[in-house]
C-alpha cells in the first residue's frame, strides 16, 4: 500500500511538473510574464544591501555546480559508507547528473537572454531554465526523500523538509536578486527539476519493487 502511495505521488509531481513547465514556457515565448518578472525583480532587489548581496552571493555559491557536485560526492560516501544504501547511489547519481543534462538541453533550445536590468555579478550563457534552481530542487528533494525514512519523528522530518525547501527557495532568490535570472527561470527551473526527480524516483521505485519480487521469487523457489 506504501509503494502504491509513493508511485502515484511521483507520478503526480512528475506530471503536474511537466505541466506547469509547459504553461511556463508558453507564456514566456508569447511574452505574457513580463510584468510578473517585473514586479518580482523589484520587490527583491528593492531589499538590496550590502550584507544582503554577501549572502546571497553565498546561497549562489552553494547553489553552483562545483559545490553541488562538492556535495554530492560527500553524500555519496554517507550513504554507502554510514547508510549502507548501495541502490540509493544510483537514484542520486541519475537524478543529479541527468538534472544537469537536461538543464543544458532546455537552456540551448529556449535560447532566452539573461536580464540586464541590474546585475551584481556577472555570468554568460542563456537564462531559462535556471540551472541553480534545478541543481537545489533536484538534490534537496533526492536528499528528503533518501533520509525521511531514517528519521524516527515526525519532528526531525518536518524540520528535514523545512531545511530542504529554504535552501531551495533561497538558492532560488538569490539568482533574481543579483540580476542573472528573472523570477520566471526560476519557475521553471523548479518545475523542470520536479518533472526530473518525479520521474526517476517513480522509475526507482518500480525498479525496486520488481528486484524485490524477483529476490522473493526465487527465495519461494528454493524453499
Amino acid at each position: 500500500m506504501k509503494l502504491k502511495l509513493h508511485l502515484v505521488m511521483a507520478f503526480l509531481i512528475s506530471l503536474t511538473s511537466i505541466i506547469g513547465f509547459c504553461l511556463m514556457s508558453l507564456w514566456i515565448s508569447d511574452h505574457k510574464i513580463v510584468h510578473f518578472d517585473s514586479s518580482i525583480i523589484a520587490s527583491i532587489q528593492g531589499m538590496e544591501t550590502p550584507g544582503l548581496t554577501r549572502i546571497m552571493k553565498w546561497f549562489t555559491f552553494i547553489g553552483s555546480a562545483p559545490f553541488v557536485a562538492f556535495l554530492s560526492l560527500f553524500l555519496l560516501f554517507f550513504l554507502y559508507k554510514v547508510l549502507q544504501h548501495r541502490m540509493e547511489l544510483i537514484l542520486f547519481v541519475y537524478a543529479v547528473i541527468g538534472s544537469a543534462l537536461l538543464n543544458q538541453f532546455l537552456k540551448q533550445f529556449f535560447h532566452r537572454v539573461r536580464p540586464e536590468l541590474h546585475r551584481l555579478i556577472e555570468i554568460g550563457g542563456y537564462s531559462f531554465p535556471s540551472g541553480h534552481a534545478m541543481n537545489a530542487f533536484t538534490v534537496y528533494t533526492v536528499i528528503s526523500f533518501l533520509l525521511w525514512r531514517h528519521i524516527p519523528n515526525r519532528l526531525g522530518r518536518g524540520i528535514l523538509i523545512a531545511i530542504s525547501a529554504m535552501m531551495i527557495l533561497l538558492i532560488g532568490a538569490s539568482r533574481v536578486y543579483l540580476g542573472v535570472h528573472y523570477p520566471s527561470d526560476i519557475i521553471g527551473g523548479y518545475f523542470a527539476s520536479g518533472f526530473w526527480v518525479g520521474t526517476a524516483i517513480l522509475s526507482f521505485q518500480i525498479y525496486k519493487e520488481k528486484r524485490y519480487n524477483r529476490k522473493y521469487k526465487r527465495q519461494r523457489d528454493f524453499a
